[in-house]
């Protein structure tokens, strides 16, 4: 299928990662609006592909998290929402338990479950340097795939 599929972890310390056929491109999430744009905009016009679909993680406050932290979190957020729209680029909103569902079990401590959603993101491209900050966007998109794919 020709389908670029896209995956938004849009915390400061997230990223974003595009599928196309089997090759991956991820990076950090850009400091930018103007840098957000160009990272899904480049590959978009590059790859020169009619069809995309994005899953961008669901967010909202947390207990015990700053004021600051959690504006700047939903910004990133909203502004993520706004560049897919801007793009035409059809999206769903997912909660993180639910996509990591899709992955089997996970840990329940907060470390030790990020280690192994970076795990699974590394066996899927073990060729590719996959971070923390990536490994997230990196499952997401590939939920997004296997969900397009079942229908």
């Amino acid at each position: 299928m020709n389908k670029l599929y896209i995956g938004i972890d849009p915390g400061k310390s997230g990223g974003i990662a595009i599928i196309y056929h089997d090759n991956l491109y991820c990076i950090k999430c850009p400091a930018t609006v103007h840098d957000m744009v160009e990272e899904i905009q480049i590959p978009l016009d590059m790859m020169d592909v009619p069809r995309s679909k994005a899953v961008i993680e669901f967010v909202h406050s947390m207990p015990g998290q700053g004021v600051k932290s959690m504006f700047t979190f939903g910004q990133n957020y909203g502004t993520w929402l706004g560049i897919l729209a801007a793009l035409k680029i059809p999206y769903d909103i997912v909660a993180p338990g639910k996509w990591m569902k899709h992955f089997g079990s996970m840990p329940k401590d907060k470390k030790d479950r990020k280690n192994k959603l970076k795990q699974l993101a590394q066996q899927a491209y073990p060729d590719q340097r996959v971070t923390l900050a990536t490994a997230d966007a990196i499952l997401m998109a590939i939920y997004a795939r296997d969900k397009d794919s079942e229908g």
